[in-house]
């Protein structure tokens, strides 16, 4: 499970990421990262604390049906977690699953979502 305080949960957050983060496509996802505030949007500033890196999922009626869309998001969510800790403070990510998503093996979801955050990280996970 991802914890509470690492959840996109507002629409404004998810555009965020998707209008203005970048993107790296790969057969079965996308994935959109956004690296948090610049200067002038700085919370430390306002004598607040940088949010930790949030998550958020999009499984699409496409992916299958409601206990396919489940089970992609489950495991995308468990890959996710591993992964948070090598982005900086206040990223937003959004993950995106595509059609073909459903019927992929947990081995290849991981191939994806490890190639697609090398791509926009410059680095392994």
């Amino acid at each position: 499970m991802l914890p509470s305080e690492h959840r996109l949960r507002r629409r404004e957050d998810f555009a965020t990421a998707v209008r203005r983060g970048r993107r790296a496509g790969r057969p079965l996802l996308v994935v959109h990262l956004f690296r948090g505030r610049r200067d002038t949007d700085d919370p430390r500033e306002a004598g607040g604390s940088v949010p930790p890196p949030r998550a958020g999922f999009v499984v699409s009626k496409a992916v299958g049906n409601a206990v396919i869309r489940n089970l992609v998001k489950r495991r995308l969510r468990h890959l996710v977690r591993d992964r948070l800790g090598s982005l900086p403070a206040g990223s937003l990510v959004v993950v995106r699953a595509l059609p073909g998503a459903g019927e992929a093996s947990h081995d290849e979801l991981v191939r994806d979502l490890d190639t697609a955050w090398q791509r926009l990280l410059g680095a392994k996970p």
